[in-house]
């Protein structure tokens, strides 16, 4: 059976190098990687190659749930595209496309089968937003 794909998309006032550092440095993600402000990323590790891994702990910030986020790199090409499979053998590509000033990020995730598609959307789609907040104002 074929998964079903999610895009979700953000266009960033930055310019791409700027925008590439904030997503793949892991003092940057730690500062953005949660979809609400009762969340947060309290540590991530990225080993930015084919084959590395990246973790990005993902915790409540009452303590009353957290998981590690995992991911294995199938393609890294600097300043361009990532993409990645998760332990469930889900894929995510992440494209980053220069227009003037500003940078389009967009990625494509399979959705896994446990929640609605939409609940999925929204919450990838928060956190690219909290992204995009995060980058334009630091």
């Amino acid at each position: 059976m074929e998964s079903t794909k999610i895009t979700i998309q953000a266009n960033i006032a930055a310019p791409i190098g700027k925008v590439w550092a904030y997503w793949t440095e892991p003092a940057h993600i730690t500062r953005w990687n949660f979809a609400t402000d009762d969340w947060q990323c309290p540590s991530a590790e990225n080993d930015l190659r084919p084959g590395g891994k990246y973790m990005a702990r993902m915790e409540a910030k009452d303590g009353s749930f957290g998981f590690d986020f995992e991911a294995i790199y199938d393609r890294v090409l600097d300043g361009q595209e990532l993409a990645y499979t998760m332990p469930d053998g889900r894929q995510v590509t992440t494209r980053f496309d220069a227009q003037d000033n500003t940078t389009q990020v967009t990625t494509t995730f399979d959705a896994e089968n446990q929640n609605p598609v939409e609940m999925q959307q929204a919450g990838w789609q928060a956190i690219l937003n909290n992204f995009k907040t995060y980058t334009e104002t630091n």
